[in-house]
């Protein structure tokens, strides 16, 4: 199979691969400056940045300057794509695309929630907007609120099935029911969706797939399916050049199969991670005392949220497994060694060529 290259606005990567957005501080500066350095679209994930203590008085200027050194950081390390993802559910979101795009970023990406007005806040057409969705339905919903509203439509889409890692844009019955929302089903139902968007603007609307995909033959076949390229996370943790430490790295090559659960999120979404002690713990508790200085989440409810998952997603990037979750994906458990992120896309891409 050739190699496609991925062509997202005015940007051409050679490797049709981005490297999808894990918070907290797992993906930063330097997997998204390798990824971009290997062919593929490097991602900082801005949500939870900066130092926790000066974060509980002032919240958005902390986060703020922290993704302005990641930025730059990776603008120093590469001349390659990337992107900035930003959560629509954080408080200061806002600040953060328009951050983004005042540090040179050229692909916003932004989804837990539909980013219905994202092009409000990115006025500047060279900047391309990317909206991420689980369905037909929302890529519909998202490319009508965008015509009607700001005459523009998305640059790309990025749609998330329900194997993904992290929070899941899916319901709990849903998750029971995976053959009925396999990737590829709900791969033909946005390709269908955009087309009207893709004959009025006169372009092509690029469909990135994510979910599940771990090798170069799920590569293959999505693009085959009619994507235009693929979301990879998973598989970056395990890399050298994934800014998260060891102690989590390990977590991935530990994990079984049986330890890959379905958790229920403070933000209100289901979530995919390893089963460790964090939740065993939970399980038994029910609920830890949380006091919130942040007020980092809009979905929030710290009166009924049974944990902080700002505080457990920090001490698990910090090494501090037993008290933090990890997010993963569903094939987190297939990972079995630590590579560079050139050796992982080089097997990726010769996979893909070979299928």
């Amino acid at each position: 199979m050739n190699i496609p290259k991925l062509r997202i606005g005015n940007i051409t990567a050679d490797v049709p691969i981005v490297q999808g957005a894990m918070g907290v501080r797992i993906s930063l500066s330097s997997l998204a400056s390798a990824v971009a350095n290997a062919g593929g679209i490097g991602t900082i994930a801005s949500v939870g940045l900066g130092d926790i203590e000066k974060a509980k008085t002032e919240y958005e200027r902390i986060s703020r300057e922290a993704l302005i050194a990641e930025i730059r950081k990776a603008k120093s390390l590469t001349n390659g794509p990337l992107a900035v993802n930003v959560m629509g559910v954080l408080s200061n979101a806002d600040d953060l695309i328009r951050t983004s795009v005042l540090e040179g970023i050229k692909i916003i990406v932004s989804g837990a929630s539909l980013p219905l007005k994202l092009p409000a806040l990115v006025e500047d057409r060279s900047v391309s907007l990317v909206p991420i969705i689980s369905s037909g339905r929302a890529a519909e919903l998202v490319l009508r609120a965008w015509d009607k509203r700001y005459m523009r439509t998305a640059d790309g889409i990025v749609l998330e099935g329900p194997l993904a890692g992290g929070h899941l844009g899916f319901s709990m019955d849903q998750l029971k029911q995976l053959e009925q929302h396999s990737l590829p089903i709900l791969l033909a139902d946005v390709l269908e969706a955009i087309k009207p968007y893709e004959n009025k603007y006169g372009r092509k609307i690029p469909v990135i797939a994510g979910g599940g995909v771990y090798d170069g033959k799920d590569i293959a076949e999505i693009l085959l399916a009619g994507a235009s390229g693929v979301q990879m996370a998973t598989r970056f943790v395990c890399t050298v050049e994934c800014d998260v430490t060891q102690e989590f790295k390990q977590a991935y090559l530990d994990a079984k199969k049986e330890d890959i659960v379905i958790i229920k999120s403070p933000v209100g979404l289901p979530g995919r991670a390893i089963r460790n002690k964090f939740i065993k713990d939970l399980e038994v508790q029910g609920k830890q005392v949380i006091k919130c200085p942040y007020r980092c989440l809009t979905t929030c409810n710290v009166a009924e949220a049974k944990y902080c998952i700002a505080l457990a997603l920090v001490n698990a990037c910090y090494g501090k497994i037993d008290q933090g979750l990890v997010f993963c994906g569903e094939n987190a458990y297939r990972c079995d060694k630590i590579v560079t992120v050139r050796e992982l896309i080089s097997e990726l891409m010769a996979e893909l060529e070979a299928y």
